[in-house]
């Protein structure tokens, strides 16, 4: 009822005004035309008399244009409250044809006065003129009006309602990780800084290829890990695009280590010149045989990843117990000497019955082997066989006189957090044998993963490009307690499907949902609708516009909608990043969520990589006549493996025939060996 007494009142100002502005047009025609009004007998006394003092008083009548000025003053105000429509074709063009004719019929209706035509000629043209002129300029203001009332807005993919205030300001500590970044807000562009100031509690970068997820955010991560000083674990799957920038980066900026400069150390199965050598199954870091089942159960499962969603299966934990049980019977043989995953896959290659005798005359394995040894003493041949051949199969693809030379040397740990011997390892994948590599690589990353989560060590990080192509064993778990060891963890991959498919559905969501920070490129599907769940809801503006015959109406609403939508992660420029960081109590961060481009200075980054040195050649091959024997001396120590293995087989066969207490478990008696000691060369 209100709301009609307000349209009834602001309809009759309406008329009012536009009254007013005809009546200013009847006087201006009275009063120029006059002499056409006296000759027809049309004048008016009173008006006369009321004219000439209103002109006496005021001089509102000294030139044409006052009164013409006047006049559309008020109907200019008289459109301000203009409601009706009977069309929705108003264009801005027009508006202005409108106008500029009503402007000239106004305005240049004295002109035929001035010429000798007849008075009543002249009159009428001068009448009809400023008449039409009016009408036009009347037009145009009320269609002006309706178009700056009524028309919608032009933000036509909701960019002003989605852009919001981010933050500005640069926090540092010496631990953050601080990204330039410029961000659309308020129809224009601001600068700002996106502050990780806590990386501990791990990083997940997403983005399809080509997002720029490794050029903008995984290369500054290394990088500005390296000025502050952090120990580093890499997994470069496109050896070696990351290990380059990570050495050449080191040699540029070695200050923030102070008096202990770390080593740099490469793992790379493609080419053993540009590769160090390292046990991951030292037994100096095994202190439990947990640890050995820690290590099978990685290897088999980068081997078998249906085997993930399998877990607990028989056909799938035999293999693992009884590589594991190899593993740490080659931890207690002779202090460890031969505990290499090369002798592990040697001696799981034996007949069984001699490995079985052998594992089972070792009172810690006994138990742990029982499973095996019912189905060898019930005579389920065919069980064991199956059992066996579940490892064996797999396994077989690691068989590599390559793989055999880098795995079973030390020359390094990886304790790479050590603080008096700090590391830099980058581990080196190729994509074209990734399902071979990616096992003995996944070896690796759980053993670090084991070392490195401790007390009292250096600040450290763990960077992982594209997570999917490895399984990453008690990844979640590092992410989730590694904090307070200052151990940073940032993953990179292309999609949650992706980890969802290699890691299983329950531990995908575990990672998701651990991680404190998070940045996304382009990604569509269930992950952009997952990261547009986590970012929020804004109060939004909404607008509506209904076109009837007699009027038109918009309206205007608020309601809660996605900050940033699915469709706008979807269509995500290259360099530009949408995501959430976490912050610290003393480091308050209101605004944590971003959409921004990632500010990358291209030119300071070419200049920098036009410096780059290659990664030196680690190991020399040649003789001293500068002969190669790299193949030769690769093929001996993989002869030299075996044998050791064979050897190691007899010498316990031996030993268990020659003990009373032990010879029942032999079906046979045992030959002694010509030659007992190992040859160790």
């Amino acid at each position: 009822m209100q709301q009609e007494d307000d349209l009834r009142g602001l309809a009759k100002v309406v008329g009012f005004m536009r009254a007013i502005s005809l009546l200013f047009i009847v006087v201006h025609i009275y009063w120029y035309a006059y002499e056409w009004f006296e000759m027809h007998g049309w004048s008016v006394p009173l008006a006369n008399r009321i004219i000439s003092d209103f002109q006496h008083n005021t001089g509102l009548f000294s030139q044409p244009v006052y009164t013409k000025l006047f006049s559309l003053l008020f109907l200019a105000l008289s459109c301000l409250g203009t409601r009706g429509i009977r069309t929705a074709a108003i264009t801005w063009p027009r508006i202005a044809g409108m106008a500029a004719l009503g402007t000239i019929l106004f305005f240049g209706c004295g002109i035929p006065s001035r010429t000798g035509l007849p008075l009543d000629t002249k009159a009428f043209i001068y009448i009809v003129s400023l008449a039409a002129g009016y009408l036009c300029l009347l037009a145009a203001g009320i269609w002006t009006r309706r178009l700056l009332k009524d028309s919608l807005s032009d933000d036509v993919y909701n960019t002003e309602n989605e852009s919001f205030q981010q933050e500005t300001r640069l926090i540092r500590n010496e631990y953050s990780v601080n990204l330039p970044i410029e961000f659309y807000y308020r129809k224009r562009w601001h600068k700002g800084w996106i502050n990780v100031v806590n990386p501990f509690r791990g990083c997940i970068v997403v983005g399809s290829p080509g997002s720029g997820k490794s050029f903008a955010i995984i290369n500054q991560f290394i990088k500005q890990y390296i000025e502050k000083g952090f120990a580093l674990y890499i997994y470069d799957y496109k050896f070696d695009d990351l290990s380059l920038i990570a050495y050449n980066h080191l040699l540029s900026h070695p200050e923030g280590y102070g008096n202990t400069p770390p080593r740099f150390f490469v793992l790379n199965f493609d080419d053993p010149r540009r590769s160090h050598r390292c046990n991951p199954i030292n037994p100096e870091y095994m202190y439990d045989i947990a640890d050995a089942y820690e290590a099978s159960y990685t290897i088999l499962l980068n081997l078998n990843r249906t085997w993930i969603e399998k877990q607990g299966d028989f056909f799938v934990e035999s293999p693992i117990v009884l590589l594991a049980a190899i593993i740490w019977f080659l931890k207690i043989y002779k202090n460890g000497m031969y505990c290499t995953l090369p002798h592990a896959l040697e001696l799981l290659n034996k007949k069984y019955e001699e490995v079985f005798t052998i594992l089972t005359a070792y009172p810690e394995l006994e138990n742990y082997l029982s499973a095996f040894r019912d189905a060898w003493q019930g005579g389920a041949q065919e069980q064991l066989q199956g059992q066996i051949a579940s490892a064996k199969i797999p396994l077989s693809r690691l068989i590599s006189p390559q793989l055999y030379w880098v795995m079973s040397g030390n020359d390094f740990s990886l304790d790479l957090n050590n603080p008096q011997e700090p590391k830099i390892v980058c581990i080196g994948n190729n994509p074209d044998r990734q399902n071979i590599y990616s096992a003995a690589l996944g070896l690796y990353n759980s053993r670090i993963v084991k070392i490195i989560n401790k007390k009292g060590k250096r600040k450290s990080a763990v960077i992982i490009d594209e997570l999917p192509t490895i399984y990453f064993r008690g990844l979640d778990n590092l992410i989730a307690t590694a904090r307070s060891n200052k151990v940073a963890v940032c993953l990179g991959m292309q999609d949650f499907s992706q980890l969802t498919r290699d890691y299983g559905e329950k531990e995908s969501r575990v990672i998701q949902n651990t991680v404190g920070n998070i940045f996304a490129g382009q990604t569509v599907g269930d992950t952009a609708r997952t990261l547009s769940e986590r970012f929020g809801k804004i109060v939004q503006r909404r607008e509506s516009l209904t076109i009837s015959r007699e009027d038109k109406s918009t309206g205007i609403s608020t309601q809660l909608d996605a900050l940033i939508p699915p469709s706008k992660i979807s269509n995500l420029t290259q360099g530009t990043f949408v995501g959430a960081v976490a912050d610290n109590i003393s480091e308050k961060i209101d605004q944590k969520i971003f959409h921004a481009r990632i500010v990358v200075d291209h030119r300071k980054i070419k200049e920098e990589t036009a410096r780059y040195v290659p990664i030196p050649q680690i190991a020399d091959f040649r003789n001293e006549a500068g002969e190669d024997r790299m193949e030769r001396i690769i093929r001996e120590n993989y002869t030299r493996i075996k044998e050791e293995t064979a050897r190691i087989i007899e010498d316990e066969l031996y030993r268990i025939a020659d003990d009373p207490k032990l010879k029942k478990l032999l079906k046979q008696p045992a030959k002694k060996s010509q030659e007992k000691d190992i040859h160790t060369s």
